[in-house]
C-alpha cells in the first residue's frame, strides 16, 4: 500500500486499544480549541467525501461528539486540507484523485457548508497542498500541466475562493521527475520552498525547488544528497521552518531529514542529518507529516507505527527525546497542532483506520501521550471513531485541523 493516495449520520465507536495514561491537554489559561475539522472520505471509493465537526474542548459537553457535517458532491476521495485553520474560516480541502478541491466555510462551525471548488489553475491541474499567504490568498501546488497531465505543474497564487491569481512553471531538467507536492512560505525572506514527491507513486523526485515569493520566479531546484543508505533523498515529502522563522527541514517518504543551507545564497544546499527507518513501501514504510512545535519535531514513522520527537535546537544534530509507539498494525500519517497550543491531532490507516487521536506534548520535554478521554461515546479505547451506520466499514479522515483557540480564563 501506498499511503499518498488512501486506498449523512454517524455512529461513533471504539477500535483497537491504546496504552496510555490520562492527560491534561491544557492549563487553566492555556489556549483551548473548540472543535475538530475533520475531512474523511467515505469508506465506499464511489461515496462522498465529508467534513465534520467534533468537539474538541475538554470542558464542553460536546467533547469528542461529532456535532456537525457538510458533504460534498459526486465522488471525491478525501487528501489533504490545509495544515492551520487560516484566518478568514474558509477552509481548503483536496480531493486529489479527482483533481478537486473545495472550499469549506466554517464561520458558523455547528454549520459548515461547501461555498465553493476549482479543478484547474488555468493550465494547471490536480491541485495538492495549501498555504496561505499574510494577505489571506492562497499559494498552492499543482502536481501536473499539458495533455494528459502528463508535464511538471507549477506554483500556484489563488484567491480565498480558489480564482487563479498568478501562477509560474515548475520543470527544471535538474530533476526530470520531479512534480510540485508541498509548499512552504517564509515571507519575511520573501522565498517560497515547495517539494518533489508524485502523488501516483511513478516517478523519484529528488530535490527541492526556492522560488522568490514576490514575484514567482523558481531561483534554484536542488537536489537532495543521498545518504548512507542510498536512498534517503527520494521522493521529498514536506518542508517545515523551525521556531526561529528561518531555519527550513526539508524530509522524505523515505525517512531522510535534510537541513537546508544558504536559502538566501546564490547556491543554496541540503545536508542530511537525521534519517528514520525505511526498507520498501512494500511493507507500508512511510514517514508522514511532520509538526513543528517549539524546539520540537515530531514525525509520523509508518515503519514502527510511531510518532518520534526530535530535539531540534541544533538543526545539525537532531537529538531523539522520545518516541509514542500506536501498535505494530499502526500507520500514522497526518498530524497538525493546536495552534498555541500543546495538542496534536492525528489520522492514519492500520489499526488507525477510522479514527482520530489527540496527543498531549509536555513542551519542557518533548514527551507525547495520548489524551485518553477524548473517545466516541460509550468506548473504553481513546480516539473517536468515524462510522456510518452501526454494522458499516469506518470512513477514511484524513486532513484535521484544530478551529482558532481561545484562552480559557484562569479562575
Amino acid at each position: 500500500m501506498h499511503p499518498r493516495i488512501p486506498a449523512a449520520a454517524f455512529v461513533l465507536g471504539s477500535t483497537l486499544g491504546l496504552g496510555c495514561g490520562a492527560a491534561d491537554p491544557s492549563g487553566d489559561s492555556a489556549p483551548v480549541s473548540e472543535f475538530l475539522y475533520v475531512w474523511a472520505a467515505h469508506p465506499d471509493p464511489q461515496g462522498s467525501s465529508f467534513l465534520s465537526v467534533l468537539g474538541a474542548d475538554p470542558a464542553s459537553p460536546g467533547y469528542g461528539r461529532v456535532l456537525a457535517t457538510a458533504q460534498v458532491s459526486g465522488s471525491a476521495r478525501a487528501h489533504h486540507t490545509e495544515h492551520v485553520m487560516p484566518a478568514g474560516d474558509r477552509l481548503f480541502a483536496n480531493a486529489f484523485r479527482e483533481g478537486r478541491t473545495f472550499v469549506i466555510n466554517l464561520e458558523d462551525p455547528l454549520a459548515p457548508r461547501v461555498e465553493a471548488s476549482f479543478t484547474n489553475a488555468g493550465p494547471y491541474s490536480f491541485p495538492h497542498s495549501f498555504e496561505r499567504t499574510p494577505q489571506g490568498n492562497v499559494l498552492a501546488t499543482f502536481q501536473n500541466q499539458g495533455e494528459g497531465d502528463a508535464a511538471a505543474g507549477g506554483l500556484v497564487e489563488l484567491d480565498p475562493l480558489g480564482h487563479l491569481v498568478r501562477a509560474a512553471d515548475a520543470a527544471d531538467p535538474a530533476d526530470p521527475e520531479l512534480l510540485p507536492y508541498s509548499v512552504t512560505l517564509l515571507a519575511d525572506q520573501d522565498r517560497v520552498v515547495t517539494t518533489t514527491a508524485d502523488m501516483r507513486a511513478e516517478l523519484l523526485g529528488r530535490s527541492f525547488q526556492v522560488w522568490r515569493w514576490s514575484d514567482l520566479v523558481l531561483l534554484h531546484t536542488v537536489l537532495l544528497p543521498p545518504g548512507p543508505r542510498g536512498d534517503e533523498n527520494l521522493d521529498v515529502a514536506e518542508a517545515r521552518v523551525l521556531d526561529d522563522g528561518e531555519t527550513v527541514i526539508v524530509t522524505t517518504f523515505r525517512c531522510g531529514l535534510y537541513l537546508v543551507d544558504g536559502l538566501l545564497s546564490n547556491e543554496p544546499g541540503a545536508q542530511l542529518v537525521y534519517a528514520f527507518p525505511w526498507e520498501s513501501y512494500e511493507n507500508d514504510d512511510e514517514c508522514g507529516l511532520p509538526v513543528v512545535m517549539g524546539r520540537f519535531w515530531v514525525q509520523t514513522v509508518q515503519t514502527t507505527g510511531s510518532l518520534a520527537v526530535l530535539d531540534m535546537s541544533d538543526p545539525r544534530l537532531p537529538k531523539l527525546v522520545d518516541e509514542l509507539f500506536l501498535g505494530e498494525d499502526a500507520l500514522p500519517h497526518w498530524i497538525s497542532a493546536e495552534p498555541g497550543g500543546t495538542r496534536i491531532a492525528l489520522t492514519g490507516a492500520g489499526s488507525l483506520t477510522g479514527k482520530i487521536l489527540i496527543l498531549q506534548m509536555d513542551p519542557e520535554t518533548g514527551a507525547l501521550s495520548i489524551v485518553s478521554d477524548f473517545r466516541s461515546p460509550g468506548a473504553t479505547d481513546p480516539g473517536v471513531l468515524l462510522k456510518l451506520d452501526e454494522a458499516g466499514e469506518p470512513a477514511r479522515p484524513h486532513g484535521v485541523v484544530f478551529s482558532h483557540p481561545s484562552s480559557r480564563p484562569s479562575e
